[in-house]
């Protein structure tokens, strides 16, 4: 009775700081050079844990408690690149859990210490393809839970409605000069968000297309033209947050209508480029999704056609100081971006 009653009370908490948070922001701006086109930006990076992966802690953490996995004093373990574990940190410490992350050790430092902000603990691992296994073996040795978000992203989430991003962008766009977007862009980490816009999507009527960007060192894009389930990549993927060296469960291919692979170096100077027009800086996550934009904008204006785009910022460039806005670390990690940053400004 003591444990239903715990359990009832910490839905409660996470619903009551729901309420407590505001609906995200939809920004709207355009480029010159793209006339009839308008472009919109969901910004995640306003959500009190500063990233999209808080809606996904929230649904991973109801998930849980509903289906009986996490109870008083469970030890809540996950494998993720950052800002999961921190979205994850921050409702353990609302609900009184201990919290280990499982992460690669080149994890951006901003991420590693707002996860200690929280109250979380971070275990490193030196190869990002090691995270599945040792938070596995974690969960095991502590009598902990996994919250394999990798698994559960497409399964947690209501994508029929219930106030997900999907049902959220529609409701911002409704009194926009086209309420109903030509295409939404969104690139994937688990792919419970575009699994969630796809069926959303499809489950409305609506004609809008959902495309996936995916950047280097990721099977997503491979897989969603072969549907071989048994491609791996033998590292990860530069762009934190996004592509994964593994087809993961939660990826559902047959809700996206295009994928483009991205280069990391167009990502990073899309990024930046980005960082002009908006006057803030965004995540590399967020550029990809920008240079996808741009060309799903390229095709329109050369079909002389009109139409709205949306994506996602994902969450804040603050966190990336120290690597996607440093330029020595860009040259070593990423390579020379100057190429990619003329074909944009052109």
């Amino acid at each position: 009775m003591m444990t239903m009653s715990w359990v009832k009370q910490a839905i409660h908490e996470i619903n009551a700081d729901f309420q407590r948070s505001a609906e995200t922001h939809l920004i709207q701006f355009s480029l010159p050079s793209y006339p009839g086109i308008s472009l919109y930006l969901k910004d995640e990076s306003t959500h009190p844990t500063g990233s999209l992966k808080h809606r996904l802690a929230r649904s991973l953490f109801l998930y849980g408690l509903c289906n009986g996995w996490i109870r008083q004093d469970t030890t809540i373990i996950e494998a993720s690149s950052g800002s999961t574990a921190v979205s994850e940190a921050y409702f353990a410490r609302l609900l009184g859990l201990p919290f280990i992350a499982v992460m690669p050790a080149s994890t951006a430092k901003r991420k590693v210490e707002q996860i200690a902000f929280y109250g979380g603990q971070c275990h490193f691992v030196s190869d990002s393809c090691q995270i599945y296994h040792e938070a596995e073996k974690l969960a095991g040795d502590l009598n902990g839970h996994f919250m394999d978000q990798f698994t559960f992203a497409e399964r947690a989430t209501d994508w029929r409605g219930n106030n997900n991003i999907a049902d959220s962008i529609f409701r911002q766009m409704a009194r926009e000069p086209m309420p109903i977007p030509h295409t939404i862009v969104m690139s994937a980490g688990t792919g419970g968000t575009s699994a969630t816009i796809g069926r959303y999507l499809r489950y409305q009527g609506h004609d809008t297309r959902l495309m996936v960007v995916d950047p280097e060192n990721s099977v997503f894009f491979d897989y969603w033209r072969t549907r071989d389930v048994i491609l791996h990549h033998h590292r990860g993927s530069r762009i934190e947050g996004i592509g994964r060296p593994r087809v993961e469960p939660s990826f559902i291919p047959g809700v996206i209508d295009d994928m483009l692979q991205v280069p990391d170096g167009a990502s990073v100077a899309a990024m930046l480029y980005l960082e002009k027009l908006l006057g803030r800086k965004v995540g590399a996550s967020t550029g990809t999704n920008f240079w996808g934009v741009l060309q799903v904008a390229k095709t329109l204006r050369q079909q002389q056609r009109q139409g709205a785009i949306v994506t996602l910022l994902c969450d804040s460039g603050e966190r990336y100081l120290d690597s996607y806005y440093h330029p020595a670390w860009v040259e070593k990690n990423i390579g020379d971006i100057s190429a990619w940053q003329e074909a944009i400004e052109a």
